[in-house]
């Protein structure tokens, strides 16, 4: 066993960098003092096993992909009680060519289980199947569009799938339970796929709920 497996193996963040797992979260919250509520809610989260690194536009997170899931859940929780209008966008993403070389195996690791935050959100929520071309020029291998289906279906059998949008599927429920939707599927969508990445912009406190808007 070479130095570089071995350090994969028992430190976390080697074995998420290893397979290309990380994810991208940006806050922008609708206050004046946007500043303080960010700055609190980033503060206030739980960083073990994970490598964090925010910069002016976005905070990067690289760890365990359950770690990462407990991370967003309780940045968005800390965040949206402040009762202020918030919006969350996240990519998540797994294998990506620039992280990684060489073919990236199916994750061994179960969907996050998480404790509700008692913070009802909605988001529209998207997943790319990234299917490597064939050398010789041909047409991309597989069905991008299966596990897409097989992802919608996942979401309306956890409860959380509330409609389709344009070149989006709108999610609700407890921050919890919608990361938990987009954690299964992106990690069923791994495993026929090497490179995989899900979106969602995520709201809560909506003043839309006032308003009439769907």
């Amino acid at each position: 066993m070479n130095t570089s497996t071995a350090t994969a193996q028992t430190d976390p963040i080697a074995t998420a960098a290893a397979l290309g797992v990380g994810a991208r979260i940006t806050l922008s919250v609708m206050s004046d003092d946007y500043v303080a509520v960010i700055t609190r809610a980033l503060a206030a989260v739980e960083v073990h096993d994970l490598e964090i690194d925010t910069d002016k536009v976005s905070t990067f997170v690289r760890g365990p992909e359950d770690r990462i899931a407990t991370y967003l859940r309780d940045l968005v929780a800390a965040a949206a009680s402040s009762g202020h209008h918030l919006v969350a966008t996240v990519m998540i993403s797994r294998g990506c060519p620039g992280e990684v070389c060489g073919t990236v195996a199916p994750p061994a690791v179960e969907p996050p289980s998480l404790e509700r935050a008692d913070t009802q959100v909605q988001a529209q929520w998207s997943l790319y199947p990234l299917f490597d071309p064939r050398g010789d020029g041909d047409a991309p291998e597989g069905d991008h569009l299966a596990p897409v289906w097989a992802a919608i279906e996942r979401a309306r059998e956890a409860g959380t799938y509330l409609r389709s949008e344009h070149f989006a599927t709108t999610l609700q429920g407890d921050i919890s339970d919608v990361l938990v939707t987009m954690f299964d599927t992106w990690l069923a969508a791994a495993q026929v796929t090497q490179h995989v990445v899900t979106h969602a912009t995520i709201v809560a406190n909506s003043p839309a709920t006032s308003g009439g808007l769907r």
